[in-house]
């Protein structure tokens, strides 16, 4: 188990998903650390050594151990500092409850994530609005598993009471649906086609871990725009050889 004054270092990027669900996810267990924010053009000799295999963010270094990949981080976050309770466990205690929702928090990463991506990186107006439907679709697989899990209990989260495991996988993406929406029209979470989710976002933004760690619009459009440029300048390099 680990103590409150263990050394606690994470390695991210204010912007990414990733970074933020590991931030959010100490704060919720009340833990102290230090945050590092990493150029990617220049990766640090620090993030180099301890993630040598993928050489990414976010990284989570505890008393000089190094632990990679944002969801395998959150499990150990959950495991290595014990519930109390004023922050109580982000994964269930029951093992079918808990492989549920591993799914799903996979399921963000592996069909809504790349479609959000896909919207913002988009090079044509089709591509993009293939990339949105591609999102909804997945959207709309979340609201149903919200709704058994979560809603017809009457719990705001998808953990219940509180925050949990897959309320971090996709809550630490509302930034960049918004930015979306506001750039390009596409409200990828819609009160009209996804009510309990609709609902379910604004009540993640105001839990007082996500304050501060989750970035405003404004700055997720403006970081949303300049990926689009790069896109942009990519594609036009390309076509002129």
């Amino acid at each position: 188990m680990a103590g409150k004054d263990d050394d606690v270092k994470v390695l991210g990027l204010v912007m990414s998903p990733f970074a933020i669900r590991v931030c959010v996810a100490l704060k919720l267990k009340g833990v102290s650390y230090e945050y590092i924010e990493e150029d990617l053009a220049n990766k640090s000799e620090l993030l180099l050594s301890s993630n040598p295999v993928h050489k990414k963010i976010p990284v989570l270094v505890h008393g000089g151990k190094p632990v990679s990949e944002s969801l395998v981080i959150v499990q150990y976050v959950d495991e290595a500092w014990a519930p109390s309770p004023t922050s109580p466990s982000i994964l269930p205690a029951d093992p079918y409850e808990r492989a549920v929702a591993r799914f799903w928090a996979a399921y963000v990463d592996d069909k809504m994530v790349p479609g959000m991506v896909g919207v913002l990186r988009a090079a044509t107006d089709e591509e993009r609005a293939a990339k949105a439907d591609e999102t909804l679709a997945a959207m709309a697989q979340l609201e149903k598993a919200f709704a058994e899990v979560a809603a017809k209990n009457g719990k705001p989260f998808f953990g219940g009471d509180t925050v949990g495991y897959v309320d971090l996988a996709l809550g630490c993406n509302l930034h960049f649906l918004e930015a979306i929406r506001r750039l390009h029209g596409v409200a990828l979470v819609d009160a009209g086609k996804t009510p309990l989710l609709a609902a379910w976002a604004e009540r993640f933004v105001e839990v007082e871990a996500a304050k501060g760690v989750v970035p405003d619009a404004d700055d997720a459009v403006e970081f949303a725009r300049k990926i689009q440029a790069r896109v942009a300048a990519a594609a036009a390099s390309t076509a002129a050889k």
